[in-house]
């Protein structure tokens, strides 16, 4: 009697353990802000972002290449694919930090990078995250004198780019424009706190 009494309280004890530990979920969020390699080196930093891949996004040609984005004319956006962890990190919150790593006014352009390869934009994969896109563009244009232009669309096919762009920037730390234009940005998010460290 005593020994099913051990049994079944083990039973239990291991059936309360399963349960006080839900297996982790992720979510994804797919935002384009200009050159990829300048997002996926900011995100990467955030508390929460369990993996970001660079890739294509909102085009016309099916499985493109990085020369055929270059031309502008596939239609596609330089993005990222971001996993994330919502119980540390909220797609609210990962709204906010992608209005703050870019220049959401500038049409088509993020400083010297211009074509529609280079838009802002934000690619919502259900309502909840168009809401709060949305909400969150209304709330980032009290920064900005000029209006934002981001655009904020369904999620159509993504494409992964090459691997030779994937964690650019922290493969390729001394490359000139990892110098002169992820660094300087990456660095200021960071002295904001927007960011962790590296």
């Amino acid at each position: 009697m005593r020994h099913l009494i051990t049994i079944l309280f083990l039973a239990l004890t291991m059936n309360v353990q399963a349960e006080s530990k839900p297996a982790s979920q992720t979510a994804f969020a797919t935002f384009g802000g200009g050159c990829f390699w300048c997002t996926e080196a900011v995100f990467e930093l955030l508390p929460g972002v369990k993996a970001v891949v660079s890739g294509y996004a909102g085009g016309h040609v099916p499985n493109p290449t990085y020369q055929q984005i270059c031309t502008g004319e596939t239609g596609h956006a330089e993005v990222i694919r971001i996993e994330f962890d919502p119980a540390v990190v909220s797609y609210e919150r990962l709204v906010e930090v992608f209005f703050e790593a870019h220049d959401p006014t500038t049409l088509n352009r993020q400083g010297a990078d211009e074509g529609t390869q280079y838009r802002s934009v934000i690619f919502f994969e259900d309502a909840a995250q168009k809401a709060a896109a949305e909400k969150g563009k209304a709330a980032a244009q009290a920064g900005f004198d000029d209006p934002i232009v981001t655009e904020i669309s369904p999620l159509p096919k993504f494409y992964p780019a090459e691997k030779y762009h994937q964690d650019y920037f922290r493969n390729n730390p001394n490359q000139g424009y990892c110098t002169f234009v992820i660094r300087p940005k990456v660095n200021k998010l960071q002295k904001k706190g927007v960011i962790g460290k590296e």
